[in-house]
């Protein structure tokens, strides 16, 4: 299983606990660093690497599995890191990538309508918002500078991902079986989704 964008490790440590032999990938070695901590005594059963996930260092056909999430829409050249991750899949191997249409509402004015509905059910509710804060204009700022911002996703993943061999499947309602009461309350215009896509 490789494990891209793996951040605080989230994938990597359930993956490890499930018995599969993982693989973990992040551009920040700080970042790495946290996943290691995190991962306690699993840490030994994960390989931690400095990678780009727009050019991974690892041969064609190298994993059965490539999960990810919360990182395309960050990525300046997704398409080519969605190449990439088809490449390192073996046949009839899964990727399985979760986001969502964070900063669509910088673009749209539909989507910033929805957005502030959001942060103000979230003061109605008491729900914690990780919207709105210290360190959210920086966010902002990357998001502006990203072309995922501007598209309509799952679909623009769907679209990419077919002329790489992938037979591309897409979930828009995971975000109702994963979030927490807060989250759903705060991040209602932005639904989690999934992509799922196996190769060929």
């Amino acid at each position: 299983m490789l494990d891209i964008g793996t951040g605080p490790g989230f994938f990597a440590i359930l993956l490890a606990e499930a018995g599969f032999r993982v693989t973990a990938v992040d551009l920040t070695p700080s970042m790495l660093d946290e996943a290691r901590n995190n991962a306690g005594a699993l840490a030994s059963r994960v390989e931690f690497a400095e990678m780009d996930a727009e050019r991974l260092d690892f041969a064609d056909a190298s994993f059965d599995a490539v999960v990810s999430r919360n990182l395309t829409w960050n990525l300046p050249h997704p398409e080519r890191a969605y190449r990439e991750w088809s490449r390192v899949l073996a046949p009839g191997g899964l990727l399985l990538n979760y986001d969502a249409n964070w900063y669509r509402y910088l673009f749209d004015d539909d989507a910033r309508a929805a957005w502030n509905e959001d942060r103000r059910s979230s003061a109605a509710l008491g729900a914690c918002d990780d919207n709105v804060g210290e360190g959210f204009d920086a966010m902002e700022r990357i998001a502006r500078d990203v072309p995922l911002s501007r598209a309509v996703r799952p679909e623009w993943d769907a679209s990419v991902l077919a002329p790489f061999g992938m037979s591309v499947s897409c979930d828009f309602d995971v975000w109702k079986r994963v979030w927490t009461r807060d989250e759903k309350v705060c991040m209602a215009s932005t639904p989690l989704f999934r992509v799922r896509a196996v190769k060929q």
